[in-house]
């Protein structure tokens, strides 16, 4: 019963620490009219160029996959913004300590951290509808870690994934 208890309560743990896409749109957009998309020109992500272009080939690579073209004459414009924190490792190793009997149990304990620090980041992609006003028609944020310093091959891959994450569902289905 108790081997029971611990996996119950380990998989609700691994659940709830699970990343998850948030999204947001626009329930009046029609989405199947629009093919056409371009990057707004002053992007103010957050992240230094290389990432930047690396999120737009992400972008254009995905969205290429789905039929949309960028454009100079687009019916969308695209922003993207990044905001992150450095975080100590979630890996530790546990160390404990514990006596007990005759009724009296003392018992304590503590994680080291391993590894290197995380950088937390959460990524937002915005898409807004090329009209007057120009509004927000779809939002999507997703977040996930990766360590603080990084060969330039993994923070590509890593944003690669993330954004593949966020535009998995774009565009929304009726």
């Amino acid at each position: 019963m108790k081997i029971f208890i611990f996996l119950l309560v380990s998989s609700l743990l691994f659940v709830s620490c699970a990343a998850m896409v948030v999204v947001d749109y626009d329930k009046q957009t029609d989405f199947t009219k629009y093919k056409t998309y371009q990057f707004y020109r002053k992007l103010d992500s957050g992240l230094n160029e290389l990432d930047n272009k690396r999120i737009i080939a992400a972008v254009d690579s995905l969205m290429a996959e789905k039929g949309w073209q960028r454009t100079d004459y687009n019916q969308f414009y695209i922003d993207f913004f990044a905001d992150a924190q450095v975080i100590s490792s979630r890996n530790t190793i546990g160390i404990g300590l514990g006596t007990g009997g005759d009724g009296i149990t003392i018992g304590g304990g503590f994680g080291i951290p391993i590894g290197g620090k995380q950088l937390n980041q959460k990524i937002t992609i915005e898409i807004f509808e090329e009209r007057q006003g120009q509004p927000l028609v779809w939002q999507a944020t997703f977040e996930d870690d990766i360590r603080e310093v990084a060969a330039s091959e993994i923070k590509e891959k890593h944003l690669k994934e993330m954004v593949a994450e966020i535009l998995k569902n774009f565009p929304p289905q009726k």
